[in-house]
């Protein structure tokens, strides 16, 4: 699963470039950072990552199909170690941000861009449902602040932000379930041996 996950998001962020560099010729390196005021685009995408954290949080907190999201996801992610988590949080980040707002956006508007996002954001079942929503906030927030300030270090920050943090911490549940199981089969591989030697 990790594995398709990092050839689908090398391959999406190399679609976008390749889409920015036929539309642009030469892509600009101020699509990617504004040099006399990146760390405003640094704060804004610090600030709109956790405020995006927040609503999650409110999401799985208060709502049953929230709850349901955040189980789904971490048996899809399985035990992930942190560091594999934040560099696919940073790989997925930068890679939907190229195509989604870099080329999306950058050709078709901020519409197009947004509900294209939400579309790869969705699954089967209610839970899925709520994921396609918070994608739509999210892409809409992403492709506000790009259109905003003018590049993409605003929404790439905010978009890691959110996925660093979320994949780190259900990925851990998945770490925690592996350990539990892993202990489990210890104890029955303990009891067998035990039940041998009697």
């Amino acid at each position: 699963m990790i594995r398709a996950a990092w050839v689908f998001y090398l391959l999406l962020g190399l679609a976008g470039l390749v889409w920015i560099g036929t539309r642009e010729e030469l892509i600009p390196l101020a699509l990617f950072v504004d040099a006399g005021g990146w760390w405003i685009d640094l704060g804004l995408g610090v600030a709109a990552g956790g405020a995006l954290l927040g609503l999650w949080w409110l999401l799985a907190r208060f709502l049953p199909a929230g709850r349901e999201l955040e189980r789904r996801i971490a048996e899809l992610l399985g035990p992930l170690a942190t560091d594999e988590a934040i560099a696919l949080a940073f790989l997925s980040g930068v890679a939907e941000e190229l195509f989604f707002r870099g080329a999306v956006q950058g050709s078709w508007g901020w519409l197009w861009a947004t509900v294209l996002f939400a579309v790869l954001h969705t699954g089967p079942g209610l839970s899925f449902r709520l994921w396609t929503l918070f994608a739509i906030v999210a892409g809409g927030l992403f492709g506000g602040l790009l259109e905003w300030r003018g590049n993409l270090l605003a929404p790439i920050v905010a978009h890691f932000v959110v996925n660093a943090v979320n994949l780190s911490r259900l990925a851990g549940g998945g770490r925690r379930a592996g350990a539990a199981e892993g202990d489990r089969g210890s104890l029955r591989a303990n009891e067998r041996a035990d039940d041998d030697a009697a």
